[in-house]
C-alpha cells in the first residue's frame, strides 16, 4: 500500500471512529483508550509542561516515521517545540519531534505494536526518545540514542520508581501515580 493510499483510508475510517496506523507495511487499528489511559496521557502532559515549558505534548499527533516516511503512526503523545505542526495536515513529518508516548492498550495487537513495530519505527525515524508506559507489565521503558534503526539505549523501571528521559527531553518522572491507572 502506498502512502497516500493509507492516508484516504485512515481519512474515512477517522469519520467513522476508526482511527488506523500503517508501520512497516501493517494496517492496524489504534485502539480506543479507556479513561486510565487518558488519565497516564493527562499525567505526562502535566510533567512535560511542568518541567519543560517549551515544549507541548501533542496528542494523537498523525507522523509520518520510519525510513522512508511510508509507515504513518498516531502516538499517545508527540513532544515537539510549541508550534511544530502549524500548517501541517493530519500527517507530519517529525522532524521536530523530541519524543513520543505511547500507553499501552488492553488489546491483542499492543505486544507486537507497542513494543516491536514501533520502538523500530520510531528509531528508523530518528526520534530522540521513546516512552512506553507499559500498563501490562507495571513498569515504564524510555528507548533512547536512536542507531541504525534501532534505540542502543532502554532504561527499564518499575511503577513507583523514578526514571530519567534524557537530552533532549530532559524530564524526571516519579511514577508512583501510575499504580493508580492499572487492572
Amino acid at each position: 500500500m502506498q502512502a497516500d493510499e493509507f492516508e484516504r483510508i485512515a481519512a474515512a475510517a477517522e469519520r467513522e471512529g476508526v482511527r488506523l496506523e500503517f508501520v512497516h507495511g501493517k494496517l492496524g487499528v489504534k485502539a480506543v483508550p479507556d479513561g486510565d489511559h487518558d488519565e497516564i496521557v493527562r499525567w505526562v502532559m502535566e510533567h512535560c509542561m511542568q518541567q519543560r515549558s517549551d515544549l507541548w505534548l501533542y496528542p494523537e499527533r498523525g507522523l509520518k516515521v520510519e525510513t522512508y516516511r511510508s509507515g504513518h503512526a498516531k502516538p499517545d503523545g508527540a513532544l515537539a517545540p510549541k508550534g511544530s505542526f502549524a500548517g501541517h495536515g493530519e500527517w507530519a513529518t517529525a522532524d521536530r519531534v523530541v519524543m513520543v508516548v505511547e500507553v499501552t492498550s488492553y488489546d491483542t495487537d499492543t505486544d507486537k505494536r507497542d513494543r516491536e513495530d514501533k520502538p523500530r519505527a520510531y528509531a528508523e525515524t530518528g526520534i530522540p526518545v521513546y516512552l512506553l508506559i507499559d500498563r501490562d507489565a507495571c513498569e515504564t521503558l524510555v528507548y533512547s540514542e536512536p542507531d541504525d534503526g534501532a534505540y542502543s539505549m532502554i532504561a527499564r523501571r518499575p511503577f513507583g520508581k523514578t526514571i530519567a528521559l534524557p537530552a533532549p527531553v530532559g524530564i524526571t518522572l516519579d511514577t508512583e501515580p501510575l499504580k493508580d491507572w492499572v487492572r
